[in-house]
């Protein structure tokens, strides 16, 4: 988000960060997804993993509604993907003060890639209680993620210009590699009202989960796609706990109103973690003619860390914070100023993979602050401005880089603080809304040096405009779209070359849109269609390597139907319907970046069945 990325560690659960499965997250266990644009120190705190400078994402767990709900569904996907799933609920006691709510899936077979398969299961229930003066949640969850063969990214390594992206379904993964992610997770909420103007609420989470995996990442070293693969093992152990607790309410001085919240964070995380690459044994291949090596057993040269089948403490990290914040109403709510700010605390320790050595550690703290201007002219229009801070740990050194070990892989740099200031205007109507926004976001840039170290020098800084509309334009429309002119360019970094040049993976123009038709000649269609727009990128800091833009169509349809007395919902969805071959997103930490291929044309179909 607005050049950022917003990986799966730092997205919220509910709320609380680091609940959640790290590598996938299902989207059969939420309810609703919120997208907060910008930065968030002072709303959410610091992010764990150093993410979130851009915005952050927080999933809403199923509740049980006001009506009973019986649903299976039966889905299946081109490539020989089947999938059942299962989701009710129903409320219970007086006034239907309980809530229960179970939803589970399983979902096994090949994908639309050629020999990629993957096996998902999961199951979660939820619990709530409504009463007059409290409020209470709780929710369970499990999920299994086995992926096998997946087609992983592409290195540069010393090309002149990037190589055309292959045909979609190509597949360059090794027979051999696999990727297994298991965790159990849950969350406690409860809220209490003293009185009609104060209440207290808290929040509990905490996730245990183990990952496995035996990878093949491809260097590509000839425009012609030709490169070089060697073997990366790893496991990992996670315990995160997450909690929350505070104290909001209201309070009227004058012609002036107050809404204040009070509110303290905790974040625990404990990684283990043992690895093993084997740089030294490169296995020549060619992502559009790809060599099969059966399973390749690591040699004289491999390098391990730890022990894969008894992984040790690695790193730790516990965040500590305390936020004060205060929305002032003047002139019947048409101007409100929200002034809030944050302490927070992080620490963080990393721990030898053999010896368990402490090898790096911090215990820094800092102040957070934000402030935010809205005033509404009308009902339908409103003017805003803000400054808000981004805080995070410091991003973790990889391991390894051009098949190089990296000096300082597995730690952490310092903290750092991501600077944003925006402005903008809405307009929404209930029916059709939109708005415009203006931005810039300063971030320490991290990247590994000439000396093969990862460091910090100078920022990558961020500055664009954001327009998005939202809404039906009429009874049987629905859009929402959105585009986005960003000039992301790297300052200070202490080499003149660099200054002044795009940072890596981030495009110039995006844009999306997302349509929903019903048809008035079919009672019960809906007509669907996505169109989503990247512009060219860059796969290193010097710019010498470009990467494409691309356009990719998406159409479906939704059929809501009766079948022996029982509503049946049918949806189809066509994916890349033009065929496109291309890079779709870039990423990197130095001066040669990763590429990952888009997906091919495939075919998507379920039915849900209502009793």
């Amino acid at each position: 988000m607005r050049g950022f990325i917003t990986t799966s560690d730092d997205t919220m659960y509910n709320g609380l960060y680091g609940i959640l499965p790290r590598q996938y997250i299902a989207t059969e266990l939420f309810e609703r997804v919120e997208v907060q644009r910008g930065a968030s120190a002072m709303l959410n705190g610091a992010a764990p993993s150093g993410g979130n400078a851009g915005g952050t994402i927080n999933l809403l767990p199923k509740r049980a509604g006001n009506e009973p709900l019986r649903e299976v569904t039966l889905g299946y996907g081109q490539g020989d993907q089947g999938k059942v799933a299962v989701d009710v609920s129903d409320r219970f006691g007086s006034d239907d003060a309980i809530g229960v709510r179970f939803n589970a899936a399983y979902q096994d077979g090949d994908s639309a890639i050629d020999d990629e398969s993957s096996t998902l299961g999961l199951a979660a229930l939820g619990l709530d209680y409504r009463g007059d003066q409290y409020r209470l949640s709780a929710d369970l969850g499990w999920q299994d993620n086995k992926l096998s063969e997946t087609r992983p990214s592409v290195n540069l390594g010393g090309v002149s210009s990037v190589p055309n992206a292959p045909d979609g379904s190509k597949n360059w993964a090794q027979p051999w590699t696999y990727s297994d992610e298991e965790d159990v997770f849950g969350t406690i909420r409860g809220e209490y009202d003293f009185t009609d103007n104060i209440t207290a609420y808290g929040a509990y989470g905490v996730r245990s989960g183990e990952e496995e995996n035996s990878l093949a990442t491809l260097t590509v070293n000839n425009v012609d796609g030709a490169g070089t693969i060697y073997r990366f093992d790893n496991s990992r152990k996670d315990l995160v706990q997450s909690a929350e607790l505070g104290l909001r309410g209201k309070w009227q001085t004058g012609e002036v109103a107050h809404n204040w919240v009070l509110a303290a964070d905790l974040y625990d995380q404990e990684e283990k973690g043992a690895f093993a690459y084997d740089f030294g044994n490169q296995l020549a291949t060619n992502f559009y003619r790809p060599t099969d090596y059966t399973e390749v057993p690591f040699t004289s040269t491999a390098i391990f860390g730890g022990n894969l089948d008894d992984p040790k403490l690695t790193n730790k990290k516990q965040f500590q914070s305390f936020a004060l914040a205060d929305t002032i109403s003047l002139f019947n709510d048409k101007l409100k100023t929200t002034v809030g700010v944050r302490h927070q605390n992080i620490k963080t320790t990393s721990y030898d993979y053999n010896t368990q050595a402490k090898t790096a550690s911090y215990d820094e703290s800092a102040w957070t602050p934000s402030v935010g201007i809205i005033y509404q002219p009308t009902m339908d229009w409103s003017v805003y401005g803000n400054y808000i801070e981004s805080l995070a740990p410091g991003k973790r050194a990889p391991l390894t880089n051009d098949n190089e070990a990296v000096t300082n892989g597995g730690q952490n740099l310092d903290p750092y603080v991501s600077e944003q200031t925006e402005l903008g205007v809405k307009y929404d109507n209930g029916m059709i809304g939109s708005s415009l926004a203006l931005f810039r976001t300063d971030e320490p840039r991290a990247y590994i040096n000439n000396s093969n170290t990862f460091t910090a020098a100078g920022e990558n800084r961020h500055q664009g405009v954001e327009l998005t509309v939202f809404g039906s334009p009429s009874e049987n429309m629905r859009l929402n779209a959105g585009v986005t002119y960003l000039s992301a360019k790297q300052k200070d970094t202490g080499d003149s070359a660099l200054d002044g040049n795009r940072v890596i993976g981030v495009p110039t123009l995006q844009s999306n849109v997302n349509l929903e038709y019903d048809l008035a000649a079919v009672e019960g269609l809906t007509l669907t269609g996505d169109i989503i727009h990247t512009g060219s990128r860059y796969s290193d800091n010097a710019n010498t390597l470009k990467v494409d833009g691309y356009t990719t169509l998406d159409l479906g349809a939704r059929y809501r139907t009766m079948l022996a007395g029982q509503d049946v919902t049918l949806k189809g969805m066509v994916t890349n319907v033009t065929g496109e071959d291309y890079w779709q997103s870039v990423g990197g930490y130095s001066d040669a970046g990763y590429l990952n291929a888009g997906e091919p044309t495939a075919l998507k179909v379920s039915a849900t069945f209502d009793f």
